[in-house]
């Protein structure tokens, strides 16, 4: 050690001899003094020597890099899983539904725009799934009640929305039953009084099951409950409300046609069957009818994923922000530890490009290595998060391949102050700053 200690301050008192009389003769200047080489081989064994030189250190700040490279790839992923699940489900639901009902006029909507027998006119068409009628029923002031006894200490009649459907409207609305059963054709044709409540009525009205035959009066009829909904996946208004055949409602309460008609068709098949509605149901003018059909499903695709991306982009970025900074911090602190070591290679002959090649070249490594680990994480999370929901994995073929140059770049960005810093230092200076 004491000989090492000699032999810097040798060799500073030697550099700083040189650097006088360069500065006297401008031997610098002199056209007949090479500069010093350094190949390629010698400045990578360098770097890595720099690198291992503290093994935990490069470690952790490797890690920092993984994980911001990791989130990258993970978030593009899943925003890209994501993105193709909405969609899915919005083929499943939005993209398959159409309704149709009277165009509104100076006079509001035509009275008998649609036939009774829409529904079975537009189950005749190809690529229609189900098909039915649905109804809002006007009973005027009537009040529902659950009790014909009136109790002054609670409430024993609401006003409470009604509708008319068609047995082929609960297929198309995808409903789901709680209890009890959905009313049928027979139920339509002889006009019973029967109904079925969605979840939100059957709350308000205190009943749960229908075992023991609950009924109900709207106004002064008496309609037996026949079943309770528990959820449907479109039409979301009667879950608040009772339903009640439609014959039904042409008997009691005069209804003089269906008011829409909701169709459920195959996915891909909704633009084609918006086109031929107006014809099957309205030959003779099929301008009174108003068709609302789901947007164009790319379209939809693509603002769901953009908004993801975008997302999930600045997530990452925030990620892959930090490890830059990290690496940074990592290789600042290595050229303050370094200092004696800079100022001896200086001594030796190594020009300022040199040092700055080294410290450069240490912290692209780090962050080429943290993008190759980062992608490999952010792959494997994207792929083990879709096999826990039963997703189908959706990775964008370009990020594995890019993360390790991204992570390099970032590494030679968060490296260049450390690296111009190491490259100002004086060689005397930085030797006697290292004793």
């Amino acid at each position: 050690m004491q000989l090492f200690d000699r032999l810097r301050r040798d060799l500073a008192g030697v550099a700083q001899r040189v650097s006088i009389r360069r500065k006297r003769t401008k031997l610098a200047q002199n056209p007949l003094v090479a500069p010093p080489k350094l190949g390629f081989r010698d400045l990578g064994n360098e770097a890595l020597a720099g690198l291992f030189a503290r093994p935990g250190r490069m470690v952790l700040t490797v890690l920092g890099t993984v994980i911001g490279l990791a989130a990258l790839v993970a978030t593009l992923g899943l925003s890209r899983t994501a993105g193709n699940r909405i969609v899915g489900r919005f083929d499943e639901l939005a993209a398959t539904e159409i309704v149709v009902s009277a165009k509104p006029g100076p006079d509001g909507p035509v009275a008998d725009a649609l036939p009774w027998d829409s529904a079975a006119r537009m189950e005749r068409l190809n690529g229609v799934v189900a098909a039915g009628t649905l109804s809002s029923v006007d009973i005027g002031d009537a009040f529902v009640r659950t009790s014909p006894v009136r109790d002054p200490q609670g409430q024993t009649q609401f006003t409470m929305g009604v509708f008319a459907a068609s047995p082929g409207v609960f297929d198309a609305m995808r409903t789901t039953m709680k209890t009890g059963r959905l009313p049928d054709d027979g139920h339509s044709l002889r006009g019973d009084r029967v109904a079925v409540l969605g979840p939100g009525a059957a709350i308000r009205l205190g009943i749960n099951d229908v075992a023991q035959l609950p009924a109900i009066a709207i106004g002064d009829d008496i309609y037996l409950i026949i079943g309770i909904i528990d959820d449907v996946g479109r039409q979301a208004n009667v879950l608040g409300a009772i339903i009640i055949p439609e014959g039904t409602a042409q008997h009691e309460f005069g209804l003089v046609s269906p008011e829409e008609v909701v169709i459920e068709t195959d996915i891909g098949a909704a633009s084609l069957i918006s086109q031929q509605a107006p014809l099957a149901l309205r030959p003779d003018d099929p301008a009174v009818l108003k068709i609302a059909s789901p947007p164009e499903p790319q379209r939809v695709k693509d603002n769901v994923q953009s908004d993801l991306d975008v997302l999930f982009l600045i997530l990452g970025g925030v990620s892959l922000l930090v490890g830059a900074i990290g690496i940074a911090n990592v290789t600042l602190v290595s050229v303050i530890e370094r200092t004696g070591e800079i100022g001896l290679r200086r001594a030796i002959g190594a020009s300022r490009w040199h040092i700055a090649q080294q410290f450069l070249l240490e912290s692209a490594t780090m962050g080429f290595v943290g993008g190759i680990l980062g992608a490999s994480g952010g792959s494997l999370v994207v792929i083990a998060v879709s096999a826990h929901q039963t997703w189908t994995p959706v990775l964008d073929p370009a990020a594995p391949f890019a993360a390790p140059v991204i992570g390099a770049a970032i590494g030679l960005v968060s490296g260049l102050y450390p690296a111009l810093r190491a490259a100002r230092l004086e060689p005397v200076e930085a030797l006697r700053s290292g004793t």
